[in-house]
């Protein structure tokens, strides 16, 4: 079905985690350019709704709430206030913004898991899962830490390594410890219920493979990667208190694992704000299905929640899922443990009235095809030399010129000049290549594209200096202000979706009470002749250098306060017996050869001569070394580890690093050479 044939679009954004605000990642990845696709819909007349709403369960969530000394409630529901208010603050344009915790969620939730419950869509499945005896519970991955077996990191979680982004299970992990306890979990037997993802393998294949070719080629390769190595059953529950009970007996201290819960939060949430109708917008052949998220979310949303909707059986499925790639600030990861962030509820605070600013910035520098950079020079930049310069500029001139010539009212049209016709036909063309971006999801060239009509204007209006001919050729200015007018009211068109705020700022310059509409975008009659214009003022006003220095300083406090709090010494971990220490052989070898792991970024490969014939070692620091720079070195390592596959390489011991404050890894080596194979005591 091609989309002119959707009589509505359904617009879910990925439900922010509440456990935290919402910092610029979010908004460049997520919803910035779901408000903006939202908006463009409206502003055409077409029917859509724009859902959104706080995820307030898991594993996380209860973690805040443990440290802090309150109640999980307590913690999603200060946040889901701040979150709400700074989206607000942002104007992005939610129809409903709700959350998980509220009782439709619940409802919903609940009857969803029943149905496929009933229809027999899970596999029950009894597993051994970590225990911690002192806590006496169950452990979620969450809960879980140890040493990755991938890149040796110390503080992996059981689901995942930060460090390198590998996904795990559990019992992957090296020396595990609860988070909880700090004790060592013990394995024990507990039942759950899970997706059978392989049985919808098949389908999933056909449908986004031959189905969604045009899907963006971060979202289809992801997509095709899952597919290529096998889809395996997923839980959908977990040993935990903080979440929606699972409804079926025998499932006492049970509830729906979050990422199972979360997306159900569209339905519901549309429920919640059309409760009559909300079928006609999950169930109709002729409802378009979009969700906006981040590349970390691509899997759950393409294929674990689409197998959820099938095997339901009455929900459509999702057309497009225009995932974006991540936004670094300032040339590292924005991080939220280390509070490197640009926090959206902050800069409102500090940049009142520049709503719009950052809209641009993060739309101009979206991360839609590879990771991008947030800067605050950048941000100055732009602001500077681009708002304020070209569309501030243009609108400036062109209100201030018919003001002074003509006080304030529409001039009329005289016979248009064979250069006027270009400039007619310049601006009149943009309409179609900012649609057709726009409907493809492409914002940061729709931009581009929005602001060279700005471009166009200002051009138009140093070509034919209007302020010169006043001395000799008044009906020419006048012509010429018509006309520079005409492109002013189309800018108030074209930015819309992406300025919102200066756009109705600029329509308030212009006496027009109500927006023109998209169809007359490329329109010269937008303003009649004998129109009275509002007062003029300026749309954007200059960042000097002395508010970017601060901002700049305060990423630098965070950063000097994060390396102090690396540099501090880690806590001692819980006490060992003796005779444990002595079952670690720690000896000392000779780097015969070291290179790359072949598609793992973190990962070296050594070829050690420990004094007993050689062994093989792969350690997680190719971040931190050369591998031309440690051949010929001597290195510490732990030779009675068993061999423990990594990337299909048998890796035969532990090579031993220290951590500095800024977080570089330094392979632990003797101060003077000794024999391969000496042992370490």
């Amino acid at each position: 079905m091609k989309d002119q044939q959707f009589k509505r679009t359904l617009i879910t954004t990925a439900l922010p985690y509440a456990n935290g605000p919402v910092h610029i990642g979010h908004l460049a990845g997520v919803y910035v350019p779901a408000d903006i696709y939202a908006r463009y819909l409206r502003l055409r007349g077409r029917d859509c709704l724009l859902i959104g709403g706080s995820d307030e369960h898991g594993v996380p969530i209860a973690l805040k709430a443990k440290a802090e000394g309150c109640s999980p409630q307590e913690v999603v529901d200060r946040y889901h206030n701040i979150i709400k208010k700074s989206f607000e603050g942002l104007g992005i344009s939610f129809d409903i913004y709700s959350r998980t915790t509220s009782e439709m969620h619940r409802q919903t939730a609940s009857e969803f898991f029943r149905k496929l419950y009933e229809k027999g869509e899970f596999v029950e499945q009894t597993s051994e899962q970590y225990y911690d005896e002192e806590a006496k519970q169950f452990l979620a991955d969450r809960y879980i830490t140890g040493t990755c077996p991938h890149c040796s990191n110390e503080r992996a979680y059981g689901d995942q390594c930060e460090a390198c982004g590998t996904s795990l299970n559990a019992t992957d992990l090296i020396n595990p410890r609860s988070a909880i306890s700090g004790s060592a979990p013990v394995l024990r037997e507990t039942k759950h219920w899970y997706l059978p993802l392989d049985k919808h393998e098949a389908f999933l294949k056909e449908w986004i493979l031959e189905g969604h070719k045009e899907w963006k080629s971060n979202v289809y390769g992801q997509c095709k990667s899952w597919l290529d190595m096998g889809l395996q059953p997923r839980a959908v529950s977990r040993d935990l208190d903080w979440g929606i009970p699972v409804p079926v007996e025998g499932a006492e201290g049970k509830v729906l694992y979050v990422w199972f819960d979360a997306p159900i939060g569209y339905i519901s949430n549309t429920k919640e704000l059309c409760p009559e109708t909300w079928e006609t917008w999950w169930k109709s052949e002729d409802t378009r299905l979009l969700h906006f998220i981040g590349k970390d979310n691509i899997v759950f949303h393409c294929i674990v929640f689409p197998a959820m909707l099938r095997a339901e059986g009455s929900f459509i499925l999702p057309e497009n899922v225009p995932a974006n790639e991540f936004l670094n600030l300032e040339g590292d990861k924005i991080s939220t443990s280390r509070n490197w962030a640009v926090w959206l509820h902050e800069y409102l605070e500090e940049f009142p009235g520049k709503q719009d600013v950052l809209r641009y910035v993060l739309t101009a520098n979206a991360p839609e095809t590879k990771d991008n950079d947030f800067t605050w020079r950048d941000f100055q930049a732009r602001n500077n030399n681009e708002l304020v310069a070209i569309f501030g500029n243009f609108v400036n001139r062109a209100l201030v010129l018919t003001h002074k010539y003509f006080e304030g009212v529409v001039p009329s049209r005289g016979e248009l000049t064979d250069y006027d016709r270009q400039t007619i036909e310049e601006f009149a063309a943009v309409k179609a290549t900012l649609e057709h971006q726009l409907e493809t999801f492409h914002f940061r060239e729709a931009l581009k594209e929005a602001m060279n009509l700005a471009r166009i204007g200002n051009k138009y209006l140093a070509d034919t200096e209007p302020w010169k001919l006043a001395k000799t050729d008044m009906p020419r200015v006048a012509s010429i202000l018509n006309l520079a007018l005409q492109i002013t009211a189309n800018l108030a068109i074209a930015f819309e979706p992406f300025l919102p705020f200066s756009a109705t700022k600029l329509m308030a310059m212009l006496s027009v009470e109500a927006p023109f509409g998209w169809d007359r975008l490329g329109s010269t009659d937008l303003l009649p002749e004998g129109h009275r214009l509002g007062t003029p003022e300026l749309l954007f006003e200059k960042l000097e250098d002395n508010v970017i220095e601060a901002q700049i300083q305060k990423l630098q406090a965070t950063k000097k306060a994060n390396e102090q709090a690396a540099h501090r010494a880690e806590p001692i971990a819980a006490p060992i017996d003796f005779e444990d220490f002595l079952k670690l052989d720690i000896r000392v070898g000779t780097v015969l050869e070291c290179e790359k792991v072949p598609k793992a970024d973190k990962l070296l490969r050594f070829r050690i001569d420990d004094g007993l014939g050689g062994r093989t070692i792969v350690s997680g620091i190719a971040k931190h070394y050369q591998p031309e720079e440690l051949v010929g070195k001597q290195v510490c390592f732990i030779a009675n580890l068993p061999p423990r596959k990594l990337k299909g390489i048998d890796s035969e011991g532990m090579i031993l690093s220290a951590e500095g404050a800024d977080g570089a890894l330094k392979v632990v080596m003797p101060s003077a050479d000794v024999a391969p194979g000496s042992q370490v005591k």
